[in-house]
């Protein structure tokens, strides 16, 4: 296996960690919303395993990120250009003036005015 991959696996799998972390999930806690194992979820973190399309997608939505932007931190798909997105609610999610239901909240009314306005352009 090439260096490459292994550290694109390890980066994605750090990306995972701090996004559970910041939404105050256990391993255990996720595994049960993804219905992935404990085990595998580990070895995703520490980047010992590539995840499915699948699993990404379990993920994203249980940690409250776009499913793109888990994919584009595989190198499974190049960015489209919404990092201006990703930085807003990576900030969103950082503040910890708010509650972690606060930052879901938040993040959710954010994400509707974005799809409001690409319906109307």
């Amino acid at each position: 296996m090439a260096a490459g991959e292994d550290d694109s696996r390890r980066v994605l799998g750090d990306f995972i960690r701090m996004q559970r972390q910041m939404a105050n999930l256990s391993l255990r806690q996720l595994s049960a919303l993804t219905e992935v194992s404990n085990p595998y979820l580990s070895q995703l973190e520490r980047g010992l395993h590539e995840p499915s399309v699948r699993v990404l997608k379990s993920i994203a939505e249980a940690l409250n990120v776009s499913a793109e932007t888990l994919m584009v931190q595989a190198g499974l798909i190049t960015n489209t250009g919404q990092a201006d997105d990703e930085a807003t609610e990576r900030a969103i999610r950082a503040d910890g003036r708010l509650t972690a239901a606060q930052r879901r909240a938040l993040i959710v009314v954010y994400r509707s005015y974005l799809e409001a306005n690409t319906e109307e352009s």
